[in-house]
This record gives structure tokens, C-alpha cells and sequence, in this order.
């Protein structure tokens, strides 16, 4: 009872795994000039899934062949998700590549909308969104890179329905078991791209630490989360990330934005906090949903 009375817990599981994932992925950036996307990819992904697999050695559990089944189509499509993100990286501003990707969750979002409250949040989401993208103005965006991030994001809307339906099972387990399978669509991509390149000790200790910060520590609250909130609501609330990530862009790449952008962004941040508050209304749901 008294988890289903608090939406802040899962609520900052999301802002932490969110924060951790923007950081990450601007030290990953610096990688591709070294092992490219797909190299810096397999790194993330491929460390990930080692390091999760020793720290909560998910064998101790029992796995049914339906839950097997969860398992492998979130971890597949979490790889794909990792791989077509960073290939989008190379051409495209980390911003706009972040929030082309959220159209995905957005629209998970809209289609498990019940209620009319919901779709308020909703709109003060896609309004900042549509500010963000550079819509009707002179772009140079690189085709390639945004049908990349569009790929990435309808992967997000499949990891959230897949994760959703392995929500039951315990988040270490489940996790660490799909950036399994996960390595298995990554790492070959990174490998032949790559080659020998990624056995260099600096490189190798580089995505190390960028696998904790960016995959390892973000699925295992996403997970956490993801078994506390109904969909629509992670969906909404996650949409904070193109926010932090521009933040965290400005602080660590330089990459200033203009007012425009930042009221953008803070109509994203009014949707992420106005779907955080009526989480607690929508919790009830998600228990049954669950179960």
C-alpha cells in the first residue's frame, strides 16, 4: 500500500536513470572519432551486459519459456534501439537526435491515454518537441541521421511495451539478461566495423565506464520504474531526457541554446512534472495492469 500511495520513487528512478544516460552519452560521442558509433555501440552494450551479469547473476532465478520470450524481444529490441541511436549521433546534434527519438514514447503515451488529463501533458510534451525541431526553418539536418532516430524511436515505443510485459520479473534479472541479448545485435555490428581497435586498453576502460554510466545504471532504474507506472506516465515523465541532455550538452560539449529553445524545454519539464503529480491518481491502474 504504501508504494502505491508514493509515485516519487519510481518518479526519481526515472530523473536518475535519465541524468545517468545524457552523461554517458556525451563522453560516448568521443569515442566515435576512434571506434565509430557502431564500435562505440558495442562497447556500451557489451560491457553493460558483463557487468550486469556478474553484479546480479541472474541464473539464481527461474526463467519460464514465456517469460524467456519477454526477455529476448526487450533485449533485441533494446540493442537495435542503442545501435540506430548512435548512428544517428554522427551526423546529427545530440538535442535534436534525442528529441526526434521521443516521438516513440510519445506515442505509447497517447495511445494508452485513458484519462483527459493525460492528454494535457501530453500537448505541453509534443509543444516542446515540435520547438526543439527545427520545423519550417532552413535545416541542415542530415536525412540519414534523422531516419536513424526516427528507427531509434519506434524501437523506444517497442522496449517500453516489451519491458512492460517482463515488468514482473526482478529488474537485475530481467535487465541484465536482455543487454544479454542485447549484445548479441550490437556487438558484431561493433566488431566488424572496429576490428582490432577496440582491444586497445584505453579504449577498452573508456567503455567500461561508459557502459555503467550510460547503460548499466539507466536499464536497472528504467526497469525499477517501469514495474511502478503505468505506460502513458513513464512515457510523459521520461520525456524530461531531451532536457537534461541539453543541459548536460551545454556543461560538457559547449553546445549553448537560444530562448526559443530553452522555453521548449520547459514546456517539457511541465509535462514531466504534471505527469508525475497525477501519477498518483493513474497508480491503482498499473497494479492491476501488473497483475
Amino acid at each position: 500500500m504504501e508504494a502505491q500511495k508514493s509515485p516519487w520513487l519510481p518518479a526519481l528512478a526515472v530523473l536518475g536513470s535519465v541524468t545517468s544516460l545524457c552523461i554517458g552519452t556525451s563522453f560516448a560521442k568521443k569515442l566515435f572519432p576512434l571506434v565509430g558509433a557502431e564500435g562505440t555501440s558495442a562497447l556500451r552494450v557489451g560491457f553493460s551486459a558483463l557487468v550486469l551479469l556478474l553484479f546480479w547473476r541472474p541464473w539464481r532465478w527461474p526463467l519460464s519459456r514465456r517469460d524467456a520470450g519477454f526477455v529476448i524481444r526487450y533485449g533485441l529490441t533494446l540493442g537495435v534501439m542503442n545501435l540506430l541511436f548512435y548512428m544517428a549521433l554522427r551526423t546529427i546534434p545530440f538535442g535534436l537526435a534525442v528529441a526526434i527519438e521521443f516521438s516513440g514514447p510519445l506515442a505509447v503515451a497517447m495511445l494508452s491515454s485513458r484519462r483527459a488529463v493525460d492528454f494535457v501533458w501530453l500537448a505541453s510534451a509534443i509543444t516542446g518537441l515540435v520547438m526543439l525541431l527545427p520545423i519550417g526553418q532552413q535545416s541542415t539536418l542530415d536525412p540519414t541521421g534523422v531516419m536513424f532516430a526516427l528507427g531509434a524511436a519506434v524501437c523506444w515505443a517497442l522496449y517500453i511495451l516489451f519491458g512492460k510485459q517482463a515488468g514482473h520479473l526482478h529488474a537485475g534479472h530481467s535487465v541484465s539478461l536482455g543487454l544479454v541479448a542485447a549484445s548479441l545485435v550490437v556487438v558484431p555490428f561493433g566488431v566488424a566495423h572496429a576490428g582490432a581497435s577496440l582491444l586497445n586498453p584505453g579504449i577498452l576502460a573508456a567503455g567500461v565506464g561508459i557502459a555503467i554510466v550510460s547503460s548499466a545504471i539507466p536499464m536497472s532504474l528504467e526497469m525499477m520504474a517501469l514495474k511502478r507506472l503505468p505506460s502513458q506516465t513513464f512515457g510523459i515523465m521520461v520525456s524530461l531526457e531531451p532536457a537534461v541532455a541539453s543541459l548536460l550538452a551545454m556543461l560538457l560539449l559547449g553546445e549553448h541554446l537560444t530562448g526559443h529553445q530553452w522555453l521548449a524545454i520547459g514546456f517539457i519539464v511541465l509535462a514531466s512534472i504534471g505527469s508525475t503529480i497525477t501519477a498518483r491518481r493513474a497508480r491503482p491502474e498499473a497494479v492491476e495492469l501488473a497483475g
